[in-house]
């Protein structure tokens, strides 16, 4: 069986530790677990990590977060994996920082990142794991906080709950979603 697991951020160093680049600082983790390394491949960084019988192709588009349906699009067609075994990594400010949240669809509730991969792939039938990062900004001020780096405390905690959303990674990949969902989302 084989799985896409797209972490959402963007490239370039200015970007490395902000709260919008979770998603590939959480794949970031998960390769350095696994000793596995990035290349650079269309429209992405890649790797594949063979789990539990499983080929797990690990994504962190290249396009920049606004462009991610584009090298979720490609990938998922080169590597002819069902739309539903995608899973999306995504900072989500409506969650408390730390709270993970599976879920098997649903809308895009404002992510530009989302947004793309909805309009690319025709449609939000695919699964994403949403991570909290909190929402301590002053109105007009979102798109600053995403962009701003985590806090000395949040970093503190980060390497936690990253492993956390690893195994919830490994979950959607072996045992399902439903699953997955039953026993992380509180």
């Amino acid at each position: 069986m084989k799985y896409l697991v797209a972490g959402l951020g963007n490239i370039g160093a200015e970007y490395e530790l902000t709260r919008h680049n979770i998603g590939f600082l959480t794949l970031d983790r998960l390769a350095d677990q696994e000793g596995l390394s990035f290349s650079t491949e269309r429209y992405a960084f890649k790797t594949e990590w063979k789990h539990k019988g499983r080929s797990i192709h690990l994504i962190k588009p290249t396009t920049y977060m606004n462009l991610s349906g584009k090298a979720i699009n490609y990938w998922l067609q080169e590597l002819k994996i069902p739309k539903e075994n995608l899973l999306v990594i995504v900072d989500e400010i409506a969650l408390p920082f730390g709270k993970l949240r599976m879920r098997a669809k649903g809308s895009a509730a404002g992510h530009n990142g989302l947004k793309n991969i909805e309009a690319v792939t025709a449609g939000a039938d695919y699964a994403r794991l949403r991570f909290g990062i909190g929402d301590n900004y002053r109105q007009g001020q979102q798109v600053d906080y995403v962009l701003s780096n985590f806090t000395r405390e949040e970093m503190d905690q980060l390497p936690e709950v990253m492993d956390k959303a690893i195994e919830m990674v490994s979950g959607f990949c072996t045992i399902g979603i439903q699953r997955t969902m039953n026993q992380f989302n509180d």
